[in-house]
């Protein structure tokens, strides 16, 4: 009986040693990581500090903007007209429109704004990537800020407009790199902790799973499980892909 190699057998397969070795990151990559893991324990730590969380309240307050501009997004998507977009101090927001696909619209929320910090993350790996990652997100608070109906949302949009555009005239990308790998791994937290905190430990009425969850007849948790578990592959996805991309 002939054997046949193992190499002519597969063809063009994919071996897991190629696949290792495609997610394995570089000295620059794990640098790159061990800022990740950095700006994840400086965010655990001073989500609760009393002084330290006010320098997160601007950071979490655009979270708040991409998860409205996310529902607004989708609702143009599926022919809505959108009205206005407002977030409020208490890290709060809200999307009116008028039409659209609302089994689309509800869950665009939290997995539109846990995708941009993914892709922000994937990005965060390289200085040319970093700089078309800030024009999205550019797009993203002007389209928010077009349609703002109150002072806080406007002020949160242009407060990070401001930054990135300074960031990219005179510090070359390097630190814009940074900036939107911050803004990356807070955006993706952000969304992971909100889920779990509104359908967990306080299990608001109000959160986008339990109206969701009221318009399909699904339990609001097995809802806000599922979003959580695809906001979580966008998060990994985004580290990954951000490797193997950018080696």
């Amino acid at each position: 009986m002939a054997v046949i190699p193992e190499h002519l057998f597969r063809r063009d397969g994919i071996t897991n040693q190629e696949v290792l070795n495609a997610i394995t990151p570089t000295k620059e990559q794990q640098r790159t990581l061990y800022v990740m893991a950095g700006y994840l324990v400086f965010i655990l730590i001073s989500w609760n500090t009393p002084i330290l969380k006010q320098i997160l309240y601007p950071f979490k307050l655009v979270t708040v903007a991409f998860h409205e501009f996310s529902h607004a997004f989708a609702g143009v998507c599926t022919g809505a007209k959108i009205m206005a977009i407002t977030v409020d101090p208490n890290e709060g927001g809200a999307t009116l429109m008028r039409g659209g696909f609302w089994w689309f619209t509800m869950p665009a929320g939290y997995l539109g704004s846990s995708f941009i910090g993914a892709l922000m993350i994937m990005c965060g790996y390289n200085d040319l990537a970093s700089k078309i990652m800030s024009v999205i997100i550019i797009l993203c608070l002007v389209s928010t800020l077009f349609w703002a109906r109150n002072w806080l949302t406007r002020f949160i949009t242009v407060l990070f407009i401001i930054p990135i555009v300074l960031l990219w005239i005179f510090f070359n990308g390097v630190g814009l790199r940074y900036f939107v790998l911050f803004m990356g791994v807070m955006s993706c937290f952000y969304c992971l902790w909100d889920i779990v905190e509104d359908l967990v430990v306080r299990k608001v009425n109000e959160s986008d799973a339990s109206k969701f969850a009221k318009a399909t007849g699904f339990p609001s948790q097995c809802c806000g499980f599922i979003w959580f578990v695809i906001s979580f592959i966008f998060f990994v996805a985004g580290v990954l892909l951000g490797i193997v991309l950018f080696k």
